[in-house]
């Protein structure tokens, strides 16, 4: 009884605000935190517009995605699984400096929400930036996973670009510090034999860089488009087997166990 009068006295010298304030942060700790839906697949789709890309090719990768996120299959797909809904988020990158989230986090379920999602990717206005900074792709992508509002059983970055990483830390500490976090990097090579615009060669082997040091965790693939005409059928095979959860079969299975 002795401890509960002084806790009384103490109490009563308080001055009122500091009482309010004490009790609003008892009630503000009481509130659970907002429930986060549960998906089958919580995805970042990340998209070079270095300047390797001009603006044709650019094009060329968006309607790729729509076109496949349009696709019956892909949104049968979507449908298909535990929960029938994935979230998703459409970003560009480029060099270190420019990482731009074109569409934030949705839900794809119906076909209205997956045509909306689209509809956005599709009407968005297009930029382009210097250098190819896959690393800071992927460090920026990574946090996006968290507090998004979905909790995924798989988490997995799409990332697609046609050139090797030249600015920022080696990629290879950014895939690995991902994939410590529980996240799969797929890759989309996009394999040319032109030069880029400032007269550089092309990659020598793109498939075997994005095999070798950008892909990583649990499943990893890759699936490599021949030029960027190709880029739409290589996007439909690749959303495909992300949303479906199934591994690719022959040259295209690479799984990294990173």
């Amino acid at each position: 009884m002795r401890a509960y009068r002084l806790l009384a006295q103490l109490l009563a010298g308080l001055p009122a605000c500091v009482l309010i304030l004490t009790s609003l942060c008892l009630s503000l700790s009481a509130v659970p935190a907002a429930a986060q839906t549960p998906v089958d697949l919580e995805l970042v789709l990340a998209v070079d517009v270095s300047g390797s890309v001009d603006p044709d090719e650019a094009k060329l990768q968006r309607n790729g995605y729509v076109q496949a996120l349009l696709n019956l299959k892909v949104q049968a797909a979507i449908r298909g699984g535990p929960f029938g809904r994935i979230g998703a988020t459409y970003v560009e990158w480029a060099g270190e400096g420019h990482q731009h989230t074109v569409v934030p986090w949705t839900e794809l379920s119906d076909p209205a929400s997956i045509e909306r999602f689209a509809g956005m990717v599709a009407e968005a206005p297009m930029m382009t930036e210097q250098w190819t900074s896959i690393s800071a792709a992927i460090d920026y992508a990574a946090p996006l996973f968290e507090n998004n509002g979905f909790e995924g059983t798989r988490r997995v970055i799409d990332l697609s670009g046609d050139g090797e990483n030249n600015r920022g830390r080696p990629v290879e500490e950014a895939r690995d510090a991902a994939v410590a976090r529980g996240i799969t990097i797929n890759g989309l090579p996009i394999l040319n034999e032109r030069p880029n615009p400032w007269g550089g060669a092309p990659p020598n082997d793109l498939e075997g860089y994005y095999r070798d040091h950008v892909i990583g965790g649990p499943g990893a693939f890759l699936v490599p488009a021949r030029d960027f005409d190709a880029f739409a059928d290589a996007i439909l095979s690749k959303l495909l087997l992300e949303v479906s959860g199934i591994q690719p079969a022959g040259r295209e299975r690479d799984l990294a166990a990173r």
